[in-house]
Parts: structure tokens; sequence; C-alpha cells
């Protein structure tokens, strides 16, 4: 089972995906980074991350195991080579398409464990104050 998967996900470049499955993936991407990004990995995050990708509408051939396994391997490269800036920013576009999920994904899971490390909290200010911040005050506007 797990080979068909793998054999899926690399197909998947040439798969068209719709807003709301690159949204998942993109989501999926953050909340990966968000906890490995102190380089400590607590049960609670994993258990939270678990649940998190198991209540999404996955829309993809590809497993949600095989697309997971990756994205922690793609995550641990950029965060050890120096990229994790990098790699959030490649993010923005997918995770404005529901910005109030993924705020409250990011710190649901940054704080999970009950602290937010230094590295956590550069990243959701990151996140809140420069990509996303026009997604969340259009959003705020439209509830009104």
């Amino acid at each position: 089972m797990l080979w068909y998967c793998r054999v899926q996900y690399e197909e998947e470049d040439v798969m068209q995906l719709s807003e709301q499955q690159s949204f998942n993936q993109a989501l999926i991407k953050l909340s990966v980074l968000l906890y490995q990004v102190d380089g400590m990995v607590t049960l609670s995050e994993q258990d939270y991350l678990s649940s998190m990708v198991e209540s999404l509408d996955w829309q993809s051939p590809i497993c949600r195991e095989a697309f997971l396994n990756d994205t922690i391997y793609q995550t641990r490269k950029a965060i050890d080579t120096g990229d994790a800036i990098t790699y959030l920013r490649g993010l923005k576009n997918d995770l404005s398409f529901d910005a109030e999920k993924t705020l409250e994904v990011a710190m649901a899971i940054t704080g999970v464990d009950g602290e937010r490390s230094e590295e956590e909290t550069e990243l959701l200010s990151l996140l809140t104050h420069k990509l996303l911040a026009k997604a969340l005050v259009s959003g705020k506007d439209t509830l009104q």
C-alpha cells in the first residue's frame, strides 16, 4: 500500500489540484514546519497534527500518509539548510485560501505543548503580520 501511495505521489506534479486541496497540503506543510522548527517534537504536537490531517477534506488520489511523510522530509531539509522562512513564504498563496483556518491551526499546533519557542513565535509573527495580514483583514471585513 505504501508503494502505491508513493507512485501516485510522484505523479501529482502533473495533476491540477483544486484550491481546497492546495490549501490542505499547504496547511500540512505549515503545521509540520511549526512543530519541527524548535527541534523538539512532542507527542501532543504529533497527536494534533494527526487529528488535523484526518479532519481535512482530502481531494487527492495520493494518500495522506505518503504526502505527510514527504512533507516531513522536505520540511526537515528546509530547516536544516536555514530555509524555513523561504519555505513558509512559498506557502503564502495557498494558505490565503482560508487565512482564518490557517491562523487557527498555527496557533493551536504551536501552543498544544504548553509553550511557544522563539522560533515558533518568529514564524507565527511572519505568518500573521506579513504573509496573511491582507487576507485576514479582508476576511474580517466580509464578516461584518
